[in-house]
């Protein structure tokens, strides 16, 4: 192939990358205006403690409060509902360069990212976020400060502990799909585990109030998602290397 047509082709690539930036755009735009018809509902519910369902009384220190809490609550529903398109338009534009078989095996993770975005959400939500919200609560009264809570403030503090974790939960998905273009494979998964342990370690601690309890619960979890992450891997991994050796006797 002649310079001339290579850089055709990368022009050709360049060209659909950019087509399927653009719909992901226009999709996301379009969930997050039909999103803002859900955010009161949603607002009202979270702003209840996840654990006791007591309300928390929110205050607004500045008149955009209010409509950055709004504009945070859809661009994250939007997220969460784009978020499989978005990985299908990837897999489109890479998948011409898949085998057959790899191309029908990968298309089947797509479906299950929202499923496992809605488990870290969930898991998140629901278990990390009150423990972050009690240990806070308990440090503030035992020092005898008055708790007067920023909804921005809250919700940002909402945000970062849910979103990474909802993300996390995608990594099973993520190596299977690596390991399913062949980048990734096992071996390599058992070479990285002490790192990756580590990693995750980090993360728990980030993500997760000053405590060894929290952390240790969030990382039990993200270990397991990891194990199970090598395990799925190592399936993939086999039936890749039965298949070659079934065309190589061919």
């Amino acid at each position: 192939m002649s310079e001339k047509d290579n850089a055709q082709s990368l022009v050709d690539h360049l060209t659909e990358l950019r087509r399927r930036l653009v719909i992901v755009g226009i999709v996301f735009i379009v969930v997050l205006v039909a999103a803002f018809f859900v955010v009161d509902p949603i607002y009202h519910y979270v702003t209840k403690n996840a654990i006791s369902g007591v309300a928390i009384e929110l205050n607004a220190f500045s008149f955009w409060d209010g409509v950055g809490v709004y504009m945070k609550i859809a661009m994250l529903v939007a997220l969460g509902i784009t978020l499989p398109f978005t990985l299908y338009q990837v897999w489109a534009f890479v998948s011409p360069g898949l085998k057959p078989q790899e191309r029908k095996a990968t298309a089947r993770y797509i479906p299950y990212v929202f499923v496992f975005f809605l488990a870290g959400l969930a898991f998140g939500y629901y278990v990390v976020f009150p423990l972050a919200m009690t240990f806070t609560g308990s440090l503030n009264r035992q020092l005898g400060l008055v708790e007067t809570y920023g909804m921005a403030d809250y919700f940002k503090f909402l945000t970062n502990i849910v979103l990474p974790i909802s993300l996390l939960f995608e990594l099973p998905l993520v190596i299977l799909f690596l390991t399913q273009l062949r980048i990734l494979n096992p071996h390599r998964l058992k070479k990285m585990r002490r790192a990756a342990y580590f990693a995750l370690v980090v993360v728990s601690v980030m993500i997760t109030p000053a405590d060894f309890f929290s952390a240790f619960l969030v990382l039990i979890p993200l270990v397991l998602l990891y194990e199970l992450s090598v395990f799925l891997s190592k399936r993939v991994y086999a039936k890749q290397q039965a298949a070659d050796a079934e065309r190589a006797e061919i």
